[in-house]
């Protein structure tokens, strides 16, 4: 009677550590949980130091050139697609044409009619000759100014196009010679093929529109200085000078004295 309560307890007080022991190991501990935000966060930023120290960012086609900055040719088209007047070329096709027309009539009003109606002598009595002199140097002034762009633009254009870049480090006596990188040559060359190229023909249209302008000038003005020479010249053949000999002079007072002789004049 004695012994089953004693065994009882006894497999009550076994049992009880068993059931202590075995709690601890049926949980799982939060830092071992795949799906713990708190032991992912570590492993993905310390992966993405890993991996940015192992990839560095690509260095700027620039910083591998060895051409002074104000040499590039990408530089030099920045600064003249900014400075005056080579800018006018780059812009409004209306503003370019509005400028360029401002620049000769302000020439020909302040400076060329001035000088051709004062600077001549007799100019009361050629005045048509004297106002497209006035606006042939107003014309004149505006083809050296485009001329001006032109060669600025065709300098860099080359320069971008060109697969070498020549450049000076100190001054004229060392020069080098740098051949350009492919991601570099590919940019100047899309530079200058869509963004140099269209100034150098608006620039060119320019030039041939103005040199025949001079040309129309210079006919018309030849025109009238050879009328006016003529006309001079018969003027001073009729005119008889006192003491002078002179057939036709003769011919008026004596006309029996030549008949039968042909024309002196023909």
């Amino acid at each position: 009677m004695s012994t089953t309560p004693l065994f009882s307890t006894i497999t009550i007080t076994i049992a009880a550590p068993q059931q202590t022991k075995s709690i601890p190991f049926t949980t799982t501990p939060r830092f071992l949980s795949p799906f713990s935000g708190h032991h992912q966060l570590p492993v993905s930023s310390s992966f993405r130091r890993s991996s940015s120290s192992n990839n560095p960012p690509a260095p700027a086609p620039e910083t591998q050139c060895p051409v002074p900055r104000d040499q590039q040719p990408i530089n030099e088209y920045n600064s003249l697609s900014t400075s005056f007047p080579f800018s006018w070329a780059s812009g409004d096709p209306v503003e370019y044409a509005s400028r360029l027309f401002a620049l000769g009539a302000s020439f020909t009003v302040l400076v060329g009619l001035p000088v051709a109606w004062f600077g001549t002598v007799g100019a009361e009595s050629e005045p048509l000759e004297r106002v497209l002199c006035g606006a042939s140097s107003g014309v004149l002034v505006v083809t050296l100014a485009v001329m001006r762009m032109y060669l600025g633009w065709a300098y860099v254009g080359n320069r971008l196009l060109s697969a070498t870049v020549e450049y000076e480090e100190t001054g004229w006596y060392d020069g080098e010679i740098w051949v350009k990188t492919a991601e570099v040559l590919a940019r100047d060359r899309l530079l200058g093929s869509f963004s140099v190229k269209p100034v150098l023909n608006r620039l060119k249209i320019t030039l041939v529109s103005l040199g025949t302008s001079l040309l129309v000038f210079a006919l018309i003005l030849f025109n009238i200085n050879g009328d006016q020479s003529h006309q001079s010249s018969k003027e001073i053949k009729d005119r008889v000078i006192p003491g002078v000999y002179s057939d036709e002079s003769a011919k008026s007072f004596e006309p029996d004295a030549f008949c039968g002789e042909p024309d002196l004049q023909q």
